[in-house]
């Protein structure tokens, strides 16, 4: 084969590929725009249900139009222990503005009898939320605790932070941002 077969082929090749890319675009604008669940900024968050430690079932989905953060901890972590009372403090000044904080204790790899206590003992108001499965966790791709999920009214995260313990001027940005 020569040369110029060869380009001509490679020519052909080329024209057909993007003759391809410009008949199979979506020009409609339905692609997913971040509404596929994805543990991650821009996307729609992953949701679940779990009980508290009384028993009531909150389901993320039914938190639709409010503000949530959702924070994965243990009791066991010295961190996750540190930005309680910073959460307690952002949830108190903003839960009526729309702020929901859904506190998820990594149950599985926690000592479920100590998490009434550790919750008594700092005072929490907001929903504590029990993984005892560890579906939650797997769902948010959990790799290091304490990790938070800021997610907005229309149910996409904003931003997520791994690690602690978060500011309280860094909680404060962030849960702003989420009501707006």
């Amino acid at each position: 084969m020569s040369t110029t077969q060869r380009r001509i082929i490679y020519s052909i090749i080329l024209l057909l590929g993007f003759a391809w890319i410009f008949v199979s675009a979506d020009r409609s604008g339905t692609s997913t725009a971040g509404q596929i669940p994805a543990p991650q900024a821009g996307f729609l968050a992953p949701d679940f249900e779990l009980k508290t430690p009384d028993g009531e079932t909150i389901r993320l989905s039914d938190l639709r139009g409010q503000a949530v953060l959702v924070n994965l901890w243990a009791t066991w972590c010295p961190p996750c222990r540190a930005e309680m009372p910073a959460i307690e403090k952002i949830y108190n000044e903003y839960k009526e503005a729309g702020l929901v904080v859904l506190a998820v204790n990594m149950t599985y790899q926690d000592d479920p009898f100590e998490v009434v206590p550790f919750v008594e003992d700092h005072e929490l108001t907001f929903p504590i939320l029990l993984d005892e499965t560890g579906d939650v966790g797997s769902a948010y791709q959990l790799r290091s605790l304490p990790s938070s999920f800021f997610i907005d009214r229309d149910g996409l995260i904003n931003e997520v932070i791994v690690g602690g313990p978060m500011a309280e001027a860094l909680l404060r940005t962030r849960v702003e941002e989420i009501l707006k």
